[in-house]
């Protein structure tokens, strides 16, 4: 029998369009902006990533215990379960939030990206290296399938 080989992504990106975000403000916009990035799963009611990214968005730069503290008030004012707002959880959060581009530690401090627009970073690292070379990676796949098929 010949071994399985793990299938590991080396990255992946998942996006999903909505409508425009006309009259959204506040927790109900970031949670958008999460669901478009695939950061969430729609219908998911795990949505700390929400919380996490909405306190960096609002308070600038936070060391993660400030962070957790800070979600924990968020989620008991907007009358939501703080299950799973755990130390090790919320890290996982920051974690994939800099796996995004959208977040930066400096220090044991963390902050949006270079502390620049979204847009700004979104399109210089998510569009310009995670996207490009994962749209790269699948067109090889294709020229492989392509010739090993004889697609002409």
């Amino acid at each position: 029998m010949s071994p399985v080989a793990k299938e590991v992504a080396l990255s992946e990106v998942c996006l999903r369009r909505y409508e425009r975000p006309k009259k959204i403000k506040g927790r109900e916009l970031v949670k958008k902006l999460c669901l478009s990035l695939g950061l969430l799963q729609p219908g998911d009611s795990r949505d700390v990533v929400v919380d996490v990214l909405h306190v960096l968005l609002i308070d600038k730069e936070l060391k993660c215990a400030d962070i957790e503290k800070k979600v924990i008030g968020m989620r008991e004012e907007g009358k939501l379960p703080v299950l799973g707002v755990t130390s090790s959880n919320v890290r996982r959060q920051l974690k994939r939030l800099r796996d995004v581009f959208l977040i930066e530690k400096k220090k044991n401090m963390y902050r949006i990206t270079e502390d620049a627009p979204l847009i700004e970073t979104f399109e210089d690292k998510y569009e310009k290296f995670l996207l490009e070379s994962c749209l790269k990676r699948v067109k090889d796949y294709m020229d492989a399938i392509d010739k090993e098929f004889k697609i002409k």
